[in-house]
């Protein structure tokens, strides 16, 4: 299988190879999967306040 000029790897920018998608190597797969499974790819969350006081606090019972 040989590479191909459309499109760079989304890892180093090197052109593509067919069998690693849309990877140039099996570095690059990889490098890719160790930032899923590190957590690198996470999207920062925003809780939202619960109805409670004025600052949204619920008060604390004693």
């Amino acid at each position: 299988m040989n590479q191909t000029p459309k499109g760079k790897c989304v890892i180093c920018g090197k052109p593509k190879h067919e069998r690693y998608k849309p990877f140039c190597s099996k570095r690059c797969a990889d490098v890719d999967l160790n930032r899923w499974f590190s957590g690198g790819y996470a999207i920062p969350a925003i809780e939202e306040r619960e109805p409670g006081g004025e600052d949204g606090d619920e008060p604390e019972s004693r």
